[in-house]
């Protein structure tokens, strides 16, 4: 079956205006929107907003929202025509409510006219969703959705299981998707399957949790973080047994780990130098 996929295009939502400032709400209606630093298709992309997520709507330039998301604190730019806007209650709903998280790497919301079908991620919020019936809604519209959903245990087995779901993903920077996860998306997205909320960047996780001292100390699902020349915090992954770490670096993958950092066996070279180790649990 071919499968065809549709955006509307808004230049100006019922709720914005040239450059505005706004005071209402809104959830990403597409698998991963890229938000961007400045109001431009060009600027760089800092972070992506999942499908369902909640957010705030800060001020409107054009096609574009400076938005704020609930779970972090994050913002940046997207397109106005990838939200939905949502009253206050509705939002106040979907963050105080544990809503239901897609645990797959990806799957479809199949709709019953088919150019509606949409794409979803591991770590999408699926809004009104029921359990019994599978079916969820977007705005007007009813999808169905067969796949798996996160328990968010929170143990250690459960946060590499799903840091597993990522392997081999691309490194993408700003991604939290299998599609492309840059290394800080890739320890929050293990989390917050697992039912731990974390910042968005290495250098704001490693002031969560409490420090381990020793690597000999470390168990699986701590995150372990290394700096550059200056001394700033510029990467994280997530050990693993046998002094092993899962990180995205080109690509997810496994690699050697010590008291120096990052054994990378393709190129017989350390490549991160460790600075410290986190337990959030």
């Amino acid at each position: 079956m071919v499968l065809a996929f549709a955006m509307v295009v808004v230049e100006h939502p019922p709720w914005s205006s040239k450059t505005c400032d706004l005071n209402t709400y809104g959830y990403a209606q597409f698998s991963a929107i890229p938000m961007r630093r400045e109001a431009d298709h060009c600027s760089e992309m800092v972070n992506q907003a999942m499908l369902g997520e909640p957010l705030e709507l800060l001020t409107s330039k054009a096609l574009w929202t400076k938005v704020r998301l609930a779970h972090d604190g994050y913002e940046g730019w997207v397109l106005t025509a990838q939200l939905l806007a949502i009253d206050q209650l509705t939002y106040r709903a979907l963050i105080e409510q544990t809503q239901d998280l897609v645990a797959d790497g990806i799957n479809l919301l199949e709709h019953e006219s088919p150019e509606k079908t949409r794409v979803v991620a591991a770590g999408a919020l699926l809004p009104n969703y029921n359990p019994s019936t599978g079916q969820l809604s977007l705005g007007q519209d009813t999808f169905q959705f067969e796949g798996l959903l996160s328990n968010r245990e929170t143990t250690r087995d459960n946060v590499l299981m799903h840091a597993y779901t990522f392997l081999h993903a691309p490194y993408l920077w700003g991604g939290r998707t299998v599609m492309g996860i840059d290394c800080s998306g890739l320890s929050q997205m293990a989390y917050r399957l697992s039912g731990i909320t974390l910042l968005r960047d290495a250098s704001q996780q490693a002031t969560q949790g409490e420090t381990v001292d020793f690597l000999t100390e470390a168990q699986p699902g701590d995150l372990v973080f290394f700096d550059n020349d200056q001394g700033a915090i510029t990467h994280v992954g997530i050990f693993l047994r046998q002094d092993h770490i899962l990180h995205a670096s080109g690509s997810v993958r496994i690699d050697g780990l010590d008291q120096t950092g990052i054994y990378n066996a393709d190129t017989g070279k350390h490549s991160h130098k460790l600075r410290l180790i986190k337990r959030y649990f």
